[in-house]
């Protein structure tokens, strides 16, 4: 429903460009007078004299957690991508700062005041980057150091927060939040506000994208009930929120920063939203214009000011890569390195969304507002990111698509025989020129030539969707490129459950979905690849009968030896999704209280919470799922307790 808060649309960055002769020229005073104001300050004639401390302002970024027990299946799963993601293009702009600073150049991206983002990890630095949390001193200097990543929310994290804020005492606090991880984001943000109440504090992530948009043909904005602004605005969560951002916020962030930095008075103190607000107005009188589809809202008091943004499109390889500004942690198990232990492990995406419309699922094209890829030289940039990664110390990649490369076999093919051709060079002349400057040492050329990958991909791709010659070709083309681990969502083997999901979209009569899922996997296993697997619970037509029949036929799939690893999940509401609407759940989800009972069965599952899982599910049917998977799939499935193994 539409919010009832007084809403102020500035719709500037909605319209084509349209340059407001006296906004430039404020704003180019504004400049010319703050850099006089530092300079005076800092008692030097160029701005590259000025010492960098006495340009920057401190910034602390988070993921929130989505658990708040470190019981059952929690382990440490990956780099906080989604984060990392977010703040590419704003951390490129301040590294391009400070380098441009160095040279004495005039035109940067933060012309006075900075985010105290200097510059980016030593590949020392990087080659050493530990698994887990990451120590002060380690991440000294670096982005690294402003970002706060506990993966489970508990007193032990809070009092981590505490210090680290009253360490950094930041002027920004970002979060990345999804829903699951909703009520922990708010009550990190209480914890900053307490320690720093002049903080300004933004959230972005996928709860932002699901829950707040814009209605051009009503000049509004839509908030959902679990929404950030709407919980405030109706007293269900407390006001320690200052702007969100939605849609592809990479560039409405990297603005949001800019206007705070230009806002920001030059002792550094503090920033209010209503200033913030006026500089947003004047850079987009002033004729800025940003790529992409998002949405920028400021909550002042009583007041929504909304930012909506409609840019151009735009490559998703033409955005800064993630780990420019921090070291490579990961370890995954799948991809085992020569002397034990698991390889450094990054992350990497080549789209945004997946091309199926499954009814349950967050990631799809539907949700996100469209599908977004690699465009231009798709395989070459791909290359090039993974080359990018090696030099930064990974041993092996996953790729986070939903499905690889969208599930477009012409795309893997050429991504494949352009890394095959890669790991097999003899020298640096064999790499595509845009690689070299990445592949330059001998452990460089040591970690490439053995590097490991995996991906995600479906039972249908691998069946129906293309002829079996097609699909061995393609598996044979994985493993020689390197690919040592598949994942793939079998969600649930009751050929009645699967009739409502998308996933399962080449129906044949002679081919039920179990076979198709036991034919996927046998020709993985015949190209010689390991593969993984998730399965849901609670989708639309789960019975206790469908419980059991999923539980034991992936039990044969396990003695058969089709999977290495089966991670069973509970179907959780998010709030854009079509099941959430269907099961009248929209205005019921409740992820903004901060006294939610999170307790067994629950807490063994990934985003499970009371109130927001399946309604097909009740709470004996989760026990009886915790329980009857961790005694049927054995050490296969990778959240059981060992108790009851």
């Amino acid at each position: 429903m539409p919010s009832v808060l007084h809403t102020v649309v500035h719709d500037t960055f909605h319209r084509p460009a349209q340059v407001d002769g006296p906004a430039a020229r404020t704003l180019a005073a504004l400049r010319r007078s703050r850099r006089g104001g530092l300079l005076e300050r800092a008692g030097c004639k160029r701005l590259d004299q000025v010492p960098w401390r006495l340009r920057t302002f401190p910034v602390l970024a988070a993921l929130a957690p989505v658990m708040t027990s470190p019981e059952g299946e929690i382990t440490y799963p990956g780099d906080p991508m989604c984060l990392y993601a977010a703040l590419s293009v704003v951390v490129d702009s301040a590294l391009k700062s400070a380098r441009l600073t160095a040279d004495g150049a005039e035109d940067m991206p933060f012309t006075d005041l900075c985010p105290d983002w200097r510059c980016p990890p030593s590949k020392e630095r990087r080659l050493g980057a530990r698994h887990g949390l990451r120590p002060d001193a380690e991440a000294a200097g670096t982005p690294d150091s402003a970002v706060f990543d506990p993966r489970v929310w508990d007193d032990r994290a809070r009092d981590d927060l505490r210090a680290c804020t009253r360490r950094l005492r930041p002027k920004v606090f970002l979060v990345s939040t999804v829903s699951p991880g909703h009520r922990y984001a708010l009550q990190m943000a209480r914890v900053v506000k307490e320690e720093t109440p002049d903080c300004l504090v933004v959230f972005g992530g996928r709860h932002m994208d699901e829950t707040m948009r814009y209605a051009p043909a009503g000049r509004s904005v839509v908030l959902q009930y679990s929404s950030t602004l709407r919980a405030i605005e109706e007293g269900r969560a407390e006001p320690v929120v200052d702007f969100c951002v939605s849609g592809e916020g990479y560039f409405a962030l990297d603005l949001l920063m800019k206007a705070i930095a230009l806002t920001m008075d030059l002792d550094r103190t503090r920033a209010r939203v209503r200033d913030v607000v006026e500089t947003l107005s004047l850079l987009g009188a002033a004729g800025l214009r940003l790529p992409g589809n998002s949405l920028l809202c400021a909550r002042d008091g009583s007041d929504l000011h909304a930012f909506p943004v409609r840019g151009e499109k735009y490559d998703l390889a033409e955005l800064p890569s993630p780990y420019q500004g921090f070291a490579i942690r990961s370890r995954f198990p799948v991809f085992p390195v020569l002397g034990g232990g698991p390889a450094r492990t990054a992350h990497m995406t080549v789209s945004n969304a997946c091309p199926y419309h499954c009814d349950f699922c967050s990631e799809s094209a539907l949700v996100v507002g469209g599908l977004k890829r690699f465009g231009a030289s798709p395989a070459q940039a791909g290359l090039e990111r993974v080359c990018e990664y090696v030099s930064y110390g990974a041993e092996a990649v996953f790729f986070d698509d939903s499905i690889f490369w969208s599930g477009t076999f012409r795309a893997i093919r050429e991504f494949c025989a352009a890394l095959h051709s890669a790991r097999t060079a003899t020298g640096s002349d064999e790499l595509p020129e845009r690689c070299r400057r990445w592949i330059v040492g001998g452990d460089d050329w040591q970690r490439l030539r053995n590097l490991q990958f995996g991906c995600q991909v479906t039972a249908d791709l691998l069946t129906t969707l293309h002829s079996e010659d097609e699909v061995r070709d393609m598996l044979d083309a994985l493993r020689e490129a390197g690919c040592t681990y598949l994942y793939m969502g079998i969600e649930s083997m009751s050929d009645e459950v699967m009739e409502h999901v998308h996933k399962n979209i080449r129906r044949v009569a002679d081919l039920p979905w179990k076979q198709k899922v036991r034919t996927a996997l046998a020709r993985i296993r015949e190209a010689r690849i390991p593969v993984g697997s998730s399965v849901l619970f609670g989708l639309e037509g789960e019975t206790r009968q469908s419980i059991e029949e999923t539980v034991e036929e992936v039990g044969r799939l396990v003695d058969d030896g089709l999977v290495m690893l089966a991670s069973p999940n509970i179907l959780t509401y998010h709030p854009a999704t079509r099941i959430t609407r269907d099961h009248d759940m929209q205005d019921r989800l409740d992820y903004h209280s901060p006294d939610v009972d999170n307790r067994p069965p629950y807490i063994y599952f990934e985003e499970a919470f009371p109130g927001v899982v399946s309604r097909r599910l009740s709470e004996d049917d989760i026990w009886f799922i915790h329980e009857a998977t961790a005694k049927r799939w054995g050490t296969v499935r990778n959240s059981a307790e060992p108790d009851l193994l």
